[in-house]
């Protein structure tokens, strides 16, 4: 990737998966279940407060100042398949 994306949605799905909305409009979906094991991620599982994730200043946070970098999500996520 050459460019930095911003995140502008993002909606929690079964299995620890955040399908993301990036500002150039393509739509991806990012596994979460690996960093789960690792903090601060792990406390994400702990409280149940996954399902919190929400979009601020391009990157997706969750409760207890919990973030993860806009280009991790974009490089390691996958293209969502077409219904």
């Amino acid at each position: 990737m050459n460019e930095l994306l911003d995140v502008v949605a993002v909606a929690v799905k079964a299995d620890y998966r955040l399908e993301l909305e990036f500002e150039n409009g393509e739509v991806r979906v990012f596994n979460m279940a690996p960093l789960l094991d690792k903090k601060p991620f792990s406390r994400l599982k702990e409280s149940g407060s996954f399902f919190g994730a929400r979009v601020d200043y391009g990157t997706v946070v969750w409760p207890g100042n919990i973030d993860i970098a806009p280009e991790t999500l974009y490089d390691r996520s996958v293209p969502l398949e077409p219904a």
